[in-house]
């Protein structure tokens, strides 16, 4: 079970969406088996934005994700050329 949550919501236009969510799906199976305390990664395509929630095992497994390859080079360089504007990334421990 997740005790931390790591959400990036992206702002992605409509038409490039399909795109974000290849590049998210792509990553998912990398992140679950490469990732310290990785737990879950979902996908969530709303009217407005993108979010992209990750589950950890703790707090600090979250914010150390944010420093890793994977998200660095793989996830950013792919992602950046379709933002409309920077993300948010938050990220919530479960009580």
């Amino acid at each position: 079970m997740a005790k931390a949550y790591l959400q990036i919501t992206l702002y992605i236009k409509n038409e490039n969406r399909a795109v974000g969510a290849g590049v998210c799906a792509k990553c998912k199976e990398p992140f679950l088996k490469t990732i310290a305390g990785a737990k879950s990664k979902e996908l969530l395509v709303r009217d407005d934005d993108v979010q992209v929630i990750h589950g950890f095992d703790s707090v600090e497994r979250a914010n150390a994700y944010l420093k890793t390859e994977l998200f660095e080079k793989d996830v950013v360089r792919e992602l950046s050329p379709l933002f409309d504007k920077a993300p948010e990334i938050r990220i919530y421990e479960v009580a």
